[in-house]
């Protein structure tokens, strides 16, 4: 069981680290069509109605791709008033006790996002713009990023749990499972 754990928290993280670098490269994608738009726009006077809403979508898969990456590498924004100064094992404290809210939060999102992404499945639902495209693929990515973001929380959780216990992520991860196989004997 203890196995199971660490190749979770293993798993979780480069599959992270994989979709977080790929997302990094999205940026140019975005750079990419909005230069496209502006030397078409100034150079051959010919505006194109696709690209600003492209550019739009690339952007929601950038950061919603990137959420598990910046929280796996600490690159969110919190608080830092008193945190930056704590010992590794209060930091886990507070992220352990701070796991509820986040949870609550991303299990909301994710209820929302299955709950749009089945009406723009249903419906065909289409962008209200001139140039009108299906909002299907770009709800399917953003929800794939939740979902990863949800996943890569139960990561830090564990992680924060061994940092608790006063042992590496390998060895926290370990412990706990041994612990749960000995419950589920008795």
């Amino acid at each position: 069981m203890n196995k199971v754990i660490k190749a979770y928290v293993d798993g979780i993280t480069a599959t992270s680290k994989a979709v977080g670098h790929f997302a990094m490269y999205l940026v140019f994608g975005m750079i990419g069509v909005l230069f496209f738009e502006t030397i078409s726009r100034t150079v051959f006077n010919h505006p194109w109605i696709w690209t600003v809403e492209m550019a739009q979508f690339i952007m929601a898969a950038y950061y919603t791709l990137g959420g598990a990456y910046t929280l796996l590498m600490d690159g969110h924004v919190r608080m830092d008033l008193t945190y930056a100064r704590w010992s590794p094992k209060n930091k886990a404290v507070s992220d352990v006790l701070t796991i509820v809210i986040i949870m609550v939060y991303l299990v909301i999102l994710l209820v929302g996002g299955f709950l749009s992404l089945e009406y723009s499945l249903k419906y065909k639902q289409k962008s209200y713009s001139s140039w009108a495209p299906q909002v299907s693929p770009i709800k399917i990515i953003m929800l794939f990023g939740m979902v990863l973001m949800t996943l890569q929380v139960i990561a830090e959780f564990f992680k924060d749990l061994g940092t608790l216990r006063g042992k590496s992520t390998a060895q926290a991860t370990e412990q706990a499972t041994e612990q749960a196989t000995e419950k589920e004997k008795s």
